[in-house]
């Protein structure tokens, strides 16, 4: 009995930690360039004594462990702003972002220019061209972001020219990258960075939106919630039939 409540409870640790994932999930509905994310279980067999000192073998119990935590990275819908610095990707690929920590890589393209005239993100921090941050002069107007990432304006004297090149890149297996909030996410150093090619566009005016469902999120909490409930309900079931055996080995 106390195996099948201790194989219980670790199966209620599990889903508690899947609810907080799921609520993660719908609280960043609304949050640029989110990806959702889902949590991998897997079975872990108990050690146990050595088969030799019983009869018959010892069966091993399997309780179950919460693996890792995994990043969705499927593309959200993309949402017109029309903002000359609302940039959104169409297809694979992050912006790469300058931290303090070293640089990191987003999808969020809600950037904003800074009292330096630098790209940067909500935070502050600067959007890296090929050549370094992007600066843009106060004077400059029809800042215009090609597909490429090439990003252009036109100066006080009417001339139009180049500002820099957004440095958009991709990588061999996105899944290894570690989110660190803010919709940021580090690359290990076995992960380098790729230089984008062809399949994967910026569009200007326009911004990423989360990848998560709604639909899916809430009927994934509801499933979570029963099952929480339904194990509950077996331990408290469990418990009392512990307690019947006591109470019958008491009256011998």
């Amino acid at each position: 009995m106390d195996n099948a409540l201790l194989v219980g409870l670790s199966r209620q640790v599990a889903l508690r930690r899947e609810l907080d994932v799921i609520a993660n999930n719908i609280a960043n509905l609304n949050t640029t360039g989110f990806k959702g994310e889902s949590v991998m279980f897997e079975q872990y067999l108990d050690p146990t004594a050595r088969h030799d000192y019983f009869p018959s073998g010892d069966r091993r119990i399997a309780f179950v462990l919460d693996r890792a935590t995994l990043q969705d990275f499927s593309q959200g819908p993309l949402q017109r702003t029309n903002a000359p610095l609302d940039i959104a990707i169409d297809g694979p690929g992050f912006f790469t972002i300058q931290t303090p920590n070293g640089e990191r890589y987003t999808r969020a393209g809600n950037f904003h220019l800074n009292p330096q005239g630098q790209l940067v993100t909500n935070n502050g921090q600067p959007v890296l061209g090929t050549g370094g941050p992007i600066t843009l002069e106060p004077t400059d107007t029809n800042i215009a972001i090609a597909a490429d990432g090439t990003v252009s304006a036109t100066d006080v004297a009417g001339q139009t020219g180049e500002r820099g090149k957004l440095r958009l890149v991709t990588f061999a297996n996105p899944a290894q990258l570690s989110a660190q909030g803010e919709g940021l996410w580090m690359a290990p150093q076995s992960l380098t960075p790729q230089a984008a090619t062809g399949t994967t566009r910026a569009v200007q005016g326009a911004l990423e939106k989360s990848n998560v469902s709604a639909v899916r999120e809430m009927n994934r909490m509801i499933e979570v919630t029963r099952t929480y409930t339904n194990i509950s309900n077996m331990q408290q079931r469990t418990d009392e039939l512990r307690r019947r055996a006591i109470e019958r080995l008491a009256e011998v």
